[in-house]
């Protein structure tokens, strides 16, 4: 069940949020009846567009994990169960909740909030982040530690689509897998360029494989077939085939998580559900949820790119009706490069442009359309778009 309340402009007052107001670090979050969540989920959503209208800053992608934000913190014990946000610019909720709410004016300023998650600001920021894809290796260290201290603690990664396609996340992935560590991967797929297999089957689907009754069976099933090899085959391959049918989990499965998904990453309650199942399990586990960047603000969900960040909503005095027009923008650098790369290029036909997930942020779209067949966006892989260049 999503909230379908859709805000069509930033609050230029504070929200009227009676629920929000009352919480002040996950504790009492947990404490709240699940059938307030998501009203409280509401004001949040509320506070968030006023709160950033006020500073600037990040905006897409706090609106679209801000379900997912309330979830995490109502079922997993933080700051105890660590918490990890790939990248980290999607971390405003987050903050919101763990104690900073009232500080959220002094975001990005000096001695005020940083932009992203810092572990010396709060206890519930337990890793450095800023750059993407290290979320992944950073919980499976923390994973990796709990075995060792034999505490329980779980670690949980946050990761976008587009973090998933570096390398270093793979590489994680991969050795986690191997060493069958206790945690949680979701991803967090805002693009749908994974699947866009979301309704109420998969929903379905996706409570069934999380459920400890399912894994208790499978376990069970594993032990009676030990000591028969080709029956043992035959279950796992059609285990195989019949989560291959639903779930696009195929990969992952590989790398030896039990991948759970896709499932609609706005729907509250499921994600509630499913996430507590999950907490039940043991080994390595992957979700798969399917996002909105923007949610919950029409002209953000209409052009995400967009709306990725905002600049400080200047109010407009009484007596001058008309906004004040400033003078011109300085050129950027990242605009210089850009003209500088197309003339490059129209000279000389051996001039190609590679990028490693920042065409708008590096000013190649125009250099993306009018050399499309010498323009490589290489996704988040610097590693691989040197070496590229270099060949």
């Amino acid at each position: 069940m999503q909230d379908t309340y859709i805000f069509k402009e930033i609050p230029s007052q504070r929200p009227n949020t009676p629920l929000l107001d009352r919480i002040d670090i996950p504790a009492q979050l947990r404490e709240l009846p699940s059938d307030q969540l998501v009203q409280f989920a509401r004001e949040l959503r509320a506070f968030l567009l006023w709160s950033v209208g006020q500073t600037g800053g990040h905006f897409g992608a706090g609106l679209g994990v801000l379900e997912l934000t309330v979830a995490l913190h109502y079922v997993f014990n933080t700051p105890e169960d660590r918490l990890i946000w790939d990248v980290g610019h999607q971390a405003y909720p987050h903050k919101i909740l763990t104690g900073r709410r009232e500080q959220m004016g002094s975001i990005r300023r000096k001695d005020g909030l940083a932009a992203f998650p810092k572990r010396a600001e709060s206890p519930y920021d337990t890793f450095g982040v800023g750059h993407s894809s290290t979320s992944i290796s950073a919980a499976l260290g923390m994973a990796v530690a709990a075995r060792q201290q034999n505490t329980g603690r779980k670690s949980i990664a946050v990761i976008g689509d587009g973090a998933m396609t570096a390398g270093m996340a793979f590489e994680a992935l991969n050795h986690a897998g191997h060493l069958h560590a206790d945690m949680l991967v979701i991803l967090n797929d805002n693009d749908m360029s994974i699947s866009r297999n979301v309704g109420g089957l998969s929903n379905y689907f996706a409570k069934l494989l999380s459920s400890r009754t399912y894994n208790q069976v499978r376990d069970s099933s594993k032990k009676v077939l030990q000591g028969a090899p080709q029956l043992m085959a035959l279950a796992k391959k059609t285990e195989e085939h019949f989560k291959g049918m639903i779930a696009p989990g195929t990969l992952f499965e590989e790398l030896g998580f039990n991948y759970i998904g896709p499932i609609d990453g706005h729907d509250l309650p499921l994600l509630i559900e499913t996430l507590e199942n999950i907490r039940e399990l043991e080994g390595p586990q992957f979700l798969h949820i399917v996002t909105t960047k923007g949610k919950g603000f029409a002209p953000a969900e209409a052009d995400p790119i967009g709306y990725h960040a905002i600049n400080k909503i200047e109010p407009v005095p009484a007596d001058k009706p008309e906004p004040i027009k400033s003078a011109p923008a300085r050129q950027k650098y990242a605009n210089v490069f850009g003209q500088w790369l197309c003339d490059a290029a129209e000279l000389d036909e051996r001039v190609n442009g590679i990028t490693p997930a920042m065409c708008e942020g590096s000013d190649l779209l125009a250099f993306s359309e009018r050399f499309p067949d010498r323009y490589f966006d290489v996704a988040i892989a610097e590693q691989h778009a040197v070496t590229l260049a270099a060949g």
